[in-house]
């Protein structure tokens, strides 16, 4: 079996399969500096009875393009993370049963369970495995693949011990901290390490935000626990970036406290209700700030606003925000988790920059609408590119409802893409349109066909609409 070098980053769950991966690995563990081995068994020990495994199953369904559907389809993250894959050339059978196996927690002694969207995505039936390998039917209260994030519950008919969450803001760089889940099915495995970085955007999703550490994390670890040194969860592990598919001390779990507003939401009525401020925004470099005579290459400066939007009126194109209800804006990363987690209707305050000088403009905040699901799309006459590993289907007035797509946007929809092609290699997903390959339009698909027979580099430029926004990707032909 050859070992592909490539860099990638990757959710720490398995792939969903039939067959369980064979093999043992074994890991060696780091002693925590300065902390005593029986102050850190005694924190485990307290602790472990809280972590859950998590397993997900699919009935069998007919073999699609997509056989082995990314988890991450259709969300921010589907764009730079990839599936682990089995051994080179496995593949799962096409018409039996799938699996997916992960970690959780328990947060309330009533049942209440916190995973990884993409463990669960899917799922016909999840199935919750407790410490003392009792097992229960797991009813999915409900999921936000925008921080991948999924709240379960389970009825034990008894009291469930329960962690709390901790303040993920106060934990510094450096700290020690404790990765506890189910990596390749080995439940209660437990590793250690420390805080390698805070703040780390490791996707182009505006709502979720990372912490960075060296805990080994593996296949299963997907929605096991962080936790800092009091007990306390401090993240949720997502991903790993690795280039063989192993822990290499590059993890990273979403922050508590995107959890604790998530997760709120999530239990109140099944879904999130995220602010909207109406704002085009990028960063600002130091070429811009020097530009407009900032003293600094901090804030989001606004490229556009949306016409009757809660900002019309009140933001302007040009003016770098500054805060947000009194946080500090230091990069356009920053102010859509602000904005997100503002309650609708709240009038917030925001410092900006106007002309060189600082003011505050207060602006009501409104509701965000998430576009169509990519799932929900039925489109009309889908044709097959193999060049590209993906079906696209024409325009129809029933597909641009269905996907939100205007009416002056011409291209093809795409509708499948094979997960090991090089479209998905490239980051293109169902729901985008294809605009141009190269230099030639592609209004159809028969003039996609054509763009790609005509293609004389490789790769080729590949320009498309995601959600009204377009960008270039490069895509190597097959």
């Amino acid at each position: 079996m050859s070992i592909r070098m490539s860099r990638k980053l990757t959710p720490s769950v398995p792939n969903w399969a039939a067959a369980p991966l064979l093999g043992a690995v074994l890991m060696g563990s780091t002693a925590l500096p300065g902390l005593a081995d029986e102050a850190l068994a005694d924190l485990v020990e307290r602790v472990s009875p809280s972590v859950v495994t998590v397993l997900a199953s699919e009935k069998a369904k007919p073999r699609q393009m997509n056989s082995q559907p990314n988890p991450f389809e259709g969300t921010p993250f589907g764009e730079f993370f990839r599936q682990f894959g089995g051994p080179e050339g496995f593949e799962p059978p096409h018409q039996g049963p799938r699996q997916g196996l992960g970690s959780g927690f328990i947060l309330d002694t009533d049942g209440y369970i916190v995973t990884n969207n993409h463990v669960v995505e899917g799922a016909d039936t999840v199935t919750i495995r407790l410490s003392d390998d009792r097992e229960f039917t797991a009813e999915v209260i409900g999921t936000d693949p925008l921080t991948d994030l999924a709240l379960l519950r389970i009825d034990a008919g008894v009291d469930l011990p329960a962690v709390t969450l901790g303040d993920s803001d106060t934990i510094r760089v450096g700290e020690d901290v404790v990765a506890v889940g189910n990596p390749f099915g080995l439940s209660s495995t437990v590793t250690s390490g420390i805080v390698s970085a805070k703040g780390r955007n490791i996707s182009d999703g505006p709502y979720a935000e990372f912490i960075q550490t060296d805990a080994a994390i593996n296949k299963g670890n997907s929605g096991g626990p962080l936790f800092n040194m009091e007990g306390e969860v401090v993240g949720v592990n997502s991903a790993i970036y690795s280039p063989t598919g192993g822990s290499v001390g590059l993890g990273f779990a979403v922050t508590s406290n995107i959890v604790e507003h998530v997760i709120a939401d999530l239990r109140e009525d099944g879904h999130v209700d995220r602010g909207w401020l109406g704002v085009s925004i990028q960063n600002v470099g130091a070429d811009i700030a020097a530009a407009m005579g900032l003293d600094s290459p901090n804030g989001a400066l606004v490229s556009d606003v949306v016409e009757d939007s809660p900002a019309d009126g009140s933001l302007n194109p040009g003016d770098v925000i500054i805060a947000f209800e009194g946080k500090d804006v230091k990069s356009s990363a920053d102010l859509p988790r602000l904005v997100g987690a503002t309650e609708v209707g709240t009038k917030a305050n925001v410092r900006v920059i106007r002309n060189g000088k600082a003011q505050d403009v207060t602006v009501t905040i409104g509701q965000h609408l998430q576009s169509a699901s990519a799932d929900k799309i039925t489109p009309a006459d889908p044709a097959e590119t193999p060049a590209l590993g993906l079906t696209v289907a024409p325009l129809t007035d029933e597909t641009r409802a269905q996907a939100g797509i205007k009416d002056d946007i011409s291209g093809v929809l795409v509708t499948d893409v094979d997960p090991s092609g090089p479209a998905a290699r490239a980051g293109v997903r169902r729901g985008d349109v294809i605009l141009r390959v190269g230099g030639t339009d592609t209004a159809s698909p028969a003039a996609l066909k054509d763009a790609l027979d005509k293609q004389k580099t490789d790769p080729a430029l590949v320009l498309i609409d995601r959600d009204g926004n377009q960008l270039f990707v490069a895509v190597r032909l097959a």
